[in-house]
């Protein structure tokens, strides 16, 4: 019996000036399956998809739903023959209720609030979302926000559904629950399309897996057919080892302590409640939490960019409380910062690769003069190194891809030769090539005797490349943990909340920090008395 086709792309082309996104690409979308679309980044999945949902417009090709040709030139049109996109990045209003989000912006729907929030409750249960449509968003965890934006599009009549790496900062069990309502739409008739960079959750709730590269269709596997090791060698067009390391070093005293840490959010409540850890050189130290439960802030607060409240923040045994970025790259304290926002706060978007390169170091020198030869050579043996997708070293940062970027910007950290790296989602938005690409430079500056702070969302990545693992909840410390003695679950449930490092304790083989019954501050002392107290190191 034949498949039902939904959408069918044949011979889209898009370009941008000289770059051409997607060239000659084809594409068909059954109804009644979930389709994964992998591609490194600059392979063209999200221009793509832009065409599909309105966003952009193709130069040539045509596009079909249900079998008739399609124009789609705009968002409502997409809606129109019941296409709908889920973003990475919500765009939903803050004070709204989820209610009111669902319904903005359709034209001549009845202001009926308690229909609105019947015909809500009806898709959720339908498909096991759970939600209340008279909560405001800012009241929601990531999971609820984003539950607000799949029935947003369902509420508007959608059949095909397109979601941009849906899972980048849910839980393990929060996937799971987003998984079992996928297969519940699929199942219903549904067509849905994922583009993601974890190869485990496609293989998991995908039926196929379409590959482009470098803006070309490759070809389309059945999902039970193939392996991971397959499609990573369609996605970079060579074979290449999927391994992350766990690299043995002999670790040194505290390069960088935390005590009884304090600080508050830009709305003023407490984003980080009396929080104690110590990183030392040659250990990756992971953080692990929800969006939101205190990460960005504690980073911040790391790299001088955010106030401390109370509590201390020392680094080889003196005190960068109050000290500005600056005057602490002055004072020989090498706090390399990788910004979650790397366009915001990390790079300038309108300057090139080679003045980028310069931001750390253009004061360094004794003259009047900037040498940008030694760093547009920098830039250009980043370029090669990273593999970066760039016209030159003079190219716009702004004009490179998200991959492209957050290459630049890890790149450029790590060529400051630190001796503690703080780094906030650094393969965020990467291709699997590029993201192992980044853990083997954090496994060579740990062999180095670099200690680093990995904040990341990926539990399976953390478990393999962090040395123990600091869990957040709200802001709080839930426990500190062997990366190598924990389960993906068991964080989860810590990340969470419903249980703590004592709970936990008490469940058979599980392993913990030998230290971890301490309560932070005295684990901290324990560590400085066992290590020739780091506080009195000159």
């Amino acid at each position: 019996m034949s498949k039902e086709i939904a959408l069918e792309l044949k011979n889209i082309t898009k370009s941008f000036g000289r770059v051409v996104a997607n060239r000659n690409v084809n594409l068909t979308v059954y109804k009644n399956e979930i389709l994964s679309l992998l591609g490194e980044n600059g392979s063209g999945k999200t221009t793509l998809m832009n065409m599909i949902s309105g966003i952009y417009f193709p130069d040539e090709g045509e596009i079909f739903v249900d079998g008739k040709p399609a124009v789609i030139s705009s968002p409502k049109d997409a809606f129109g023959y019941g296409i709908g996109m889920i973003h990475q990045h919500f765009k939903l209003v803050d004070t709204f209720t989820a209610a009111q989000n669902i319904i903005l912006g359709i034209k001549n729907e009845k202001y009926n609030i308690k229909l609105v929030n019947s015909r809500v409750r009806e898709i959720a249960e339908k498909y096991g979302f759970d939600i209340d449509p008279k909560k405001k968003i800012h009241e929601m965890s990531v999971s609820e926000k984003q539950t607000v934006e799949i029935i947003k599009v369902l509420y508007r009549g959608a059949n095909i559904l397109i979601l941009d790496e849906p899972t980048a900062v849910l839980t393990p069990q929060e996937i799971e629950k987003l998984f079992a309502i996928l297969r519940k739409m699929r199942d219903d008739g549904k067509s849905i399309i994922i583009i993601t960079h974890k190869l485990n959750e496609v293989m998991e709730i995908s039926d196929r897996v379409s590959i482009l590269r470098k803006g070309e269709y490759i070809g389309t596997v059945n999902t039970c057919e193939t392996t991971e090791k397959q499609l990573t060698e369609m996605m970079v067009g060579k074979q290449i080892e999927l391994k992350i390391d766990r690299v043995k070093v002999e670790s040194t005293k505290p390069l960088l302590e935390i005590r009884d840490l304090v600080i508050r959010s830009d709305d003023g409540s407490k984003a980080i409640k009396n929080v104690s850890f110590y990183i030392r050189g040659g250990e990756i130290l992971g953080v692990a939490g929800i969006t939101g439960c205190g990460q960005k802030e504690l980073c911040e607060a790391i790299a001088g960019l955010r106030k401390v409240e109370s509590g201390f923040i020392m680094h080889k045994g003196e005190s960068i409380v109050g000290m500005p970025p600056k005057l602490i790259i002055e004072k020989g304290i090498s706090m390399s910062f990788i910004p979650e926002d790397r366009l915001g706060m990390g790079l300038a978007p309108s300057f090139s690769i080679t003045d980028n390169m310069m931001l750390k170091t253009y004061g360094e020198g004794k003259t009047p003069f900037v040498n940008r030869q030694a760093a547009r050579e920098k830039a250009q043996a980043l370029i090669e190194k990273l593999e970066i997708a760039t016209p030159s070293t003079e190219t716009p940062v702004r004009r490179l891809s998200g991959g492209n970027v957050q290459k630049v910007l890890v790149g450029r950290e790590i060529d400051a030769n630190p001796n503690v790296i703080v780094t906030a989602y650094p393969v965020r938005g990467l291709d699997i090539n590029s993201a192992y690409a980044i853990y083997d430079i954090l496994n060579e500056q740990k062999s180095k005797g670099v200690g680093i702070l990995f904040v990341g969302e990926d539990l399976d990545v953390m478990l393999a490349l962090c040395d123990k693992i600091l869990v957040l909840c709200h802001g709080e410390v839930m426990g500190i943990v062997h990366a190598a003695k924990v389960t993906k679950d068991q964080l989860g449930l810590m990340m969470t909340g419903a249980v703590n490092l004592t709970e936990l304790q008490k469940e058979k083989n599980f392993g913990i920090a030998k230290d971890s019954n301490l309560t932070e501050t005295e684990w901290l002392n324990a560590a400085n008395e066992q290590n020739g107290g780091a506080e009195n190191e000159n």
